[in-house]
């Protein structure tokens, strides 16, 4: 069908996602003007507002895995999953904000840290560090196909743009706008997202509160469809089946997200502690409401809609990630679908541009300039800017690339990926900020030894056997959540030993027995 046909088809939403991208434009040409035109004005703003700031942070919480992906999931596995993803998650991802945020901020401004990588290199006097967390964070690309994926999914049933089509609209859209205005310009465009994400969450929310309002006749409900499904533990569950499963990897994970790139530097947007506390008090403010997003995988169960309902036309299987997309069809009316589907179209845009700006720094200000100092050349700001904005362009493409033909359970190819970069950055991003004489030692082991093991643990747990020794020892080896957070637990672990040891051994005293 044509664009246009289409346009006269549905003229609601096209009307309000054409209203979108005007004012995208507009926001980008901002950015733009305040960008000072260097290296570091394009990887991170300077002396926001902690409102801007906590919004941006919020932006990135609440991405296409919330209003998209992660419906899906409790749509599939019940209560469980919603005490894993919208709970246990949240509370860990307030937890860290809290925890992390001022320290990062504190000696990240003091050294001139734009990234991540350089933090840490600077923390810990190691440029092999720095250029160890630029090259595992490169594996954020993984979320960045989950982002386009779910978008174009969302936009090829609300739209009617071809699921190719939608990808190329995405990919461009969002590269454009980071390339024009930078950190700026991504911190404007997600002000503006996640104010109307806030207002559509409140309507998803609410569309059925009506359900809960009686919730033991909902849990008989649920019942009556798959007794699991309001289960707080779902012994059904390949993934939620354990109490590790649902609450200790959901905390230990969601703590650990907020050590994501394009979260963390979001700290350095601010000037102060205090603007550090009133980003971050807007940021869990609205990261609770978001969480609350996730209840609409209950509300399709309750509301009558079965499996049926979410057979791909293509391949004529079952598709959990197009199960927020048939909810909200069959919710709301045209207009108020307009504004639901603009607003998860932005959350998605938001979150993937926050990424691609976090990449670009590390590309340009890391990866780039730890060759050009290995080479023994002089720092240059303008060719690694050129470096950054290539770089935006690359990932971008490759990502849309593997989106063109995405695995079959999108959200887990994004999890194991983004679990990845967490699981090697969080000890020592973590520890360093909260303990100063942790050392580099301690920090590498730590991050050496986290990915290792969530990769090698997702991969075992893909034997049947293994995983159900697993599942009989609390851990369900399918859920990279899970593999995730014990290999957190036990990097950080593995780093306090080597700290303990190394401070009893500067002191002269005799190391501890090993049992």
């Amino acid at each position: 069908m044509h664009v246009l046909d289409l346009i006269a088809d549905r003229p609601f939403i096209w009307g309000l996602f054409i209203v979108y991208l005007a004012l995208l434009a507009f926001l980008a040409g901002l950015g733009r003007r305040r960008a000072r035109g260097d290296a570091a004005s394009f990887a991170v703003g300077r002396k926001m507002s902690p409102i801007i700031a906590g919004m941006t942070i919020a932006a990135s919480l609440a991405s296409t895995a919330t209003f998209v992906i992660n419906p899906g999931f409790i749509y599939v596995h019940g209560v469980s999953a919603f005490l894993h993803l919208g709970i246990a998650a949240f509370l860990g991802m307030a937890t860290g904000l809290v925890v992390v945020c001022g320290p990062f901020r504190r000696r990240g401004a003091a050294e001139g840290a734009l990234t991540v990588p350089q933090w840490i290199g600077q923390r810990y006097g190691s440029t092999a560090l720095r250029a160890y967390f630029a090259a595992i964070n490169l594996l954020s690309l993984a979320f960045v196909v989950l982002i386009i994926g779910g978008l174009a999914t969302i936009m090829y049933a609300t739209l009617g743009l071809g699921y190719r089509t939608s990808i190329v609209v995405v990919t461009a859209v969002v590269v454009s706008y980071v390339l024009a205005g930078g950190a700026y310009a991504n911190a404007y465009a997600s002000t503006f997202q996640t104010a109307i994400k806030a207002v559509v969450a409140v309507m998803i929310v609410g569309s059925g509160l009506g359900h809960l309002l009686d919730p033991a006749a909902a849990l008989e409900r649920l019942a009556a469809i798959d007794v699991n499904l309001t289960a707080a533990i779902n012994p059904g569950s390949a993934l939620f089946g354990t109490w590790f499963s649902v609450y200790g990897a959901g905390f230990v994970i969601g703590f650990a997200l907020m050590c994501q790139p394009h979260i963390m530097t979001t700290a350095l947007y601010v000037d102060d502690d205090r603007g550090v506390r009133r980003a971050l008090t807007v940021a869990v403010g609205l990261g609770a409401l978001f969480a609350c997003v996730l209840l609409a995988g209950l509300y399709a169960h309750l509301d009558g809609i079965d499996r049926a309902a979410m057979i791909d036309p293509a391949t004529g299987t079952f598709r959990q990630d197009r199960v927020m997309a048939v909810y909200l069809a069959r919710t709301f009316s045209p207009a108020e679908l307009a504004l639901v589907t603009v607003a998860i179209i932005g959350s998605g845009m938001s979150a993937m541009a926050s990424i691609l700006v976090a990449l670009s720094g590390i590309a340009g200000n890391d990866l780039y300039g730890l060759w050009r100092r290995h080479r023994g050349l002089a720092p240059d700001t303008a060719a690694s800017r050129r470096v950054g904005r290539a770089a935006v362009v690359g990932f971008a493409a490759l990502a849309a690339l593997i989106a063109l033909d995405p695995p079959a359970l999108l959200g887990i190819f994004g999890q194991l990926g983004t679990y990845g970069v967490v699981s090697g950055v969080a000890a020592p991003l973590v520890l360093g900020a909260i303990m100063p004489s942790l050392g580099r030692r301690a920090a590498g082991a730590a991050a050496l030894l986290g990915p290792l093991l969530h990769f090698s643990l997702y991969a075992l747990g893909r034997d049947a056997e293994i995983r159900a020794t697993a599942h009989a020892y609390g851990l369900d080896l399918g859920n990279p959540g899970v593999t995730a957070a014990v290999a957190i637990l036990t990097s950080a672990t593995m780093a306090l030993l080597i700290h303990a040891v190394s401070r009893r051994a500067a002191a002269g005293l005799t190391p501890m027995p090993v049992a």
